[in-house]
């Protein structure tokens, strides 16, 4: 009987094996022709820009790539239309040709495409990296973009050079900042909360909307506990949420506050983070970070106290989206504080 179930078992370990072989030199070809496309696309529109640009014909570039489009598709078919030539020009022109051969095994053209979209250089390379880092796909980029992720992030509010010091770090050392992990502001418009709430309230509507708070929060958290104790000097102390990010590979503490944020939070976040270091992270962890959720933002009360803090970060949540001015101006005020501040402090 054995041998009789070993021979009949014998075709079906060959078939599996064989399937891994096909499926997985299917995948290769795909990453392979996915990256000779990117990078025949990106050439195309090289040729194009530096050929018009030698022989100064800048002013009718358009009539050339019509001209181009036309005697393309003749010959090609689909996939060479004028707006496709004049996507192609861009790209050619925002990324190097440096870059562009190390993009082409990360990114599809697909993405390059929506990348092309963003006007501001900084803010490009910032979805870039993050697109790289996180693997999104097209359709979670474009979803963060218009969810200005950019624009709510921690580092946004930084000077440029500190930014692309954080990027540059993270393309070439995969070396995460915090900054870019943490936000501003957090959109929780899934709570369906009442119009009076309490701390309470908050706190079980986000452990029972677990899995949308954690895509919200981003890439690589994962929630470890609710209300966790923390014993100083025989009082207790209750923590609202404990996560862990993974990249980071440190503790978060997260303490939900309704209104704004006070100086006290400050001093109670500081006793959660010292107690946490000093019976709970382990082994290779960095230090925990906190961060403190507020109701209503008061921006000046948290630059001037918070900006020396790297190790707690304070952000607003809302309940709601509001509109994409709402964080831009957000972002204008966060900036023009800080930049008061430093020259204050300069010229002190």
């Amino acid at each position: 009987m054995s041998d009789s179930n070993s021979q009949s078992s014998l075709p079906d370990k060959i078939f599996l094996g064989i399937t891994h072989i096909i499926d997985n030199t299917k995948f290769k070809v795909a990453v392979f022709l996915n990256a000779e496309t990117t990078l025949m696309y990106w050439t195309i529109g090289n040729y194009i820009n530096t050929n018009i640009k030698e022989n100064q014909r800048t002013e009718y570039g358009s009539n050339i790539i019509a001209t181009l489009s036309q005697q393309l598709t003749n010959r090609y078919g689909k996939g060479y239309s004028y707006s496709a030539l004049t996507r192609m020009c861009k790209i050619a022109d925002i990324v190097s040709k440096d870059n562009i051969a190390t993009l082409s095994q990360q990114l599809s053209w697909s993405h390059l495409v929506e990348l092309a979209t963003v006007s501001d250089e900084l803010k490009r390379e910032y979805y870039m990296a993050l697109s790289v880092q996180n693997q999104w796909g097209v359709r979670e980029l474009r979803d963060q973009m218009d969810k200005m992720l950019f624009e709510r992030s921690v580092s946004a509010k930084m000077p440029k050079e500190e930014i692309k010091k954080q990027l540059q770090n993270l393309k070439n050392h995969n070396n995460i900042h915090p900054d870019l992990i943490f936000k501003n502001t957090y959109i929780l418009d899934f709570l369906n909360l009442p119009q009076l709430y309490t701390e309470s309230d908050l706190e079980n509507a986000l452990i029972s909307g677990i899995e949308k708070f954690i895509m919200e929060l981003g890439n690589g958290f994962a929630f470890l506990e609710r209300q966790k104790r923390i014993s100083v000097d025989g009082e207790d102390y209750h923590l609202d949420l404990l996560f862990y990010h993974r990249k980071l590979k440190r503790l978060i503490a997260i303490d939900l506050k309704l209104g704004k944020f006070k100086p006290a939070y400050k001093g109670q976040m500081e006793l959660y983070l010292r107690w946490l270091e000093k019976y709970e992270m382990q082994q290779g962890e960095e230090k925990p970070i906190g961060l403190l959720l507020c109701s209503e933002g008061n921006t000046e009360h948290i630059e001037l106290l918070m900006l020396n803090e790297p190790d707690i970060k304070v952000a607003q949540y809302l309940t709601e989206l509001p509109d994409k001015q709402w964080f831009a101006d957000k972002l204008h005020k966060a900036k023009e504080l800080i930049k008061i501040h430093t020259n204050v402090k300069e010229d002190s």
